[in-house]
């Protein structure tokens, strides 16, 4: 009697493959539509105390919201398995848009920062927020700053992690809606503390996520681990 066959995980089918990169897309609509909404108003030129800031200092605000557009968007694309795969020797796509990601990501990070530090604070935000989005943004440019050096090193596993963490305090900015609308639906108006409390729980939330997943990649079952791995003994013979 012969062994029995090893059983091999099942490759997962093409709607789960872009379950994730749909939802983070449906996520970045939420700083997309504002970002427009805010080059609208520019455009428009009716200047109110709310946007007074942006056309004092247009410039980072023109930076920010395309760069954050493209790495959004982008970004999402990353998390498809197929597209990290080259063939047949070819530069696989994720390392084509990686050489745009990392420049834009950069940029949006830096004019958020620049933004946070040189605008007039909005209604209802204070020093706690401001502080938070001093601590996220710095933590942006620096995993992107440690995935450059991680890939330039050839070491494509601390460069993915390093680059999924970026991308969750990016993506955060949509998460922000999933924090906040149950609030309001339950509880009512917030005020200056609580939303710095709810956008930090949206960052908070990011991470933990993209830990989440850094985890499960790390110290899932490998094709050579586990009990599946190891063929099975033949039954033994009867007498």
């Amino acid at each position: 009697m012969t062994a029995e066959t090893i059983p091999r995980s099942r490759p997962k089918p093409p709607r789960a493959r872009w379950l994730v990169p749909s939802s983070l897309i449906l996520l970045s609509l939420v700083p997309i539509i504002a970002g427009g909404l805010r080059l609208t108003e520019l455009s428009g030129g009716q200047i109110t105390p709310d946007n007074a800031a942006f056309f004092d200092s247009p410039i980072p605000v023109l930076i920010h919201i395309p760069t954050v557009t493209v790495y959004l968007v982008l970004g999402a694309f990353q998390f498809v398995p197929s597209l990290r795969r080259g063939k047949r020797g070819r530069t696989s796509w994720h390392k084509i848009a990686g050489r745009t990601l990392a420049p834009t990501g950069l940029l949006a990070a830096l004019s958020g920062l620049w933004m946070a530090i040189f605008y007039d604070l909005p209604p209802l935000d204070g020093p706690l927020l401001l502080a938070l989005r001093l601590v996220f943004g710095s933590a942006m440019v620096a995993f992107i700053v440690l995935g450059f050096i991680a890939v330039r090193r050839r070491n494509y596993v601390r460069h993915s992690e390093w680059m999924s963490r970026a991308y969750a305090i990016g993506i955060a900015q949509g998460t922000i809606v999933v924090v906040t609308i149950p609030w309001i639906l339950l509880i009512g108006p917030f005020d200056e503390l609580t939303l710095a409390l709810l956008i930090g729980a949206s960052w908070v939330l990011s991470l933990a996520v993209a830990e989440y997943f850094i985890y499960r990649r790390a110290h899932g079952p490998g094709p050579a681990s586990g009990p599946s791995a190891r063929p099975a003994q033949p039954p033994p013979k009867a007498a």
